[in-house]
């Protein structure tokens, strides 16, 4: 099977304008993604597709294919399975070929876990869903200990006496890791255009992390958590040698 990873990055961002070229640890914060794509085992081949032309630049330096985003692809509400879809078109009229899936590979992710990419794709081919994506646990934000506000009077979003952590019922949230869907899936979405969760099909799967194992950057505080990660991976490695 084809797997086609398609890294994802614009070059606007209203929360931390130019975040996909920020400077984390002296790299900018793309360039760990390239990393992690480059790294991957069950990757067939990799492409960016940006309308940042610092990001094409980078890329480019890593031998990445790119394929420039439309304007209209590269908005705050243009959706991440519309910018994918058109890549895997470009891509597939270059080749003259056809992928089998295609993993989304977010630009704003430096942190992910060792092999969590293909753990994703051998999962999918393994078990026949529709999608694979990682997820972690939920953990003090959970439901059960959520409040609305009515002023400053407070009632519980949902009715309920837990107390211990280990009384909650596990949830998990998809933490942006890994996600590989099946082409099929991905252009199936266009049947349902107002579902915007389609594109993961009917049978969606997991694979299990922890919390540290990836870092979503979405604001400045997110670059000091993944920079801290980082070090510490760093600093392990080294004492292991």
């Amino acid at each position: 099977m084809t797997v086609l990873g398609v890294i994802l990055a614009r070059a606007g961002s209203k929360g931390l304008p130019g975040k996909c070229m920020r400077p984390l640890l002296d790299r900018p914060l793309i360039a760990y993604s390239f990393d992690h794509a480059l790294q991957s085992h069950r990757l067939s081949v990799s492409l960016l597709t940006t309308d940042s032309a610092d990001a094409k630049a980078l890329a480019r330096q890593y031998g990445i294919d790119v394929v420039d985003r439309p304007g209209d692809l590269a908005t705050d509400t243009a959706t991440v399975d519309a910018a994918a879809r058109h890549a895997v078109t470009m891509w597939e009229a270059g080749q003259d070929a056809v992928v089998g899936a295609v993993a989304l590979i977010y630009g704003n992710i430096p942190v992910r876990a060792d092999g969590v990419i293909d753990r994703a794709i051998e999962k999918l081919a393994q078990t026949g869903a529709d999608s694979v994506r990682s997820v972690a646990a939920v953990s003090k934000q959970h439901p059960d200990w959520l409040h609305r506000l009515d002023g400053d009077r407070m009632a519980q979003f949902r009715k309920n006496s837990i107390y211990r952590r280990q009384d909650l019922t596990p949830l998990y949230y998809h933490d942006g890791a890994a996600v590989v869907v099946t082409r099929d899936a991905l252009f199936g979405a266009l049947e349902t255009p107002d579902d915007h969760q389609a594109f993961l099909g009917a049978d969606r799967r997991a694979i299990v992390q922890d919390a540290q194992d990836a870092v979503d950057v979405d604001e400045a505080l997110d670059l000091q958590v993944a920079e801290a990660i980082l070090r510490a991976r760093r600093e392990g490695a080294h004492a292991d040698r």
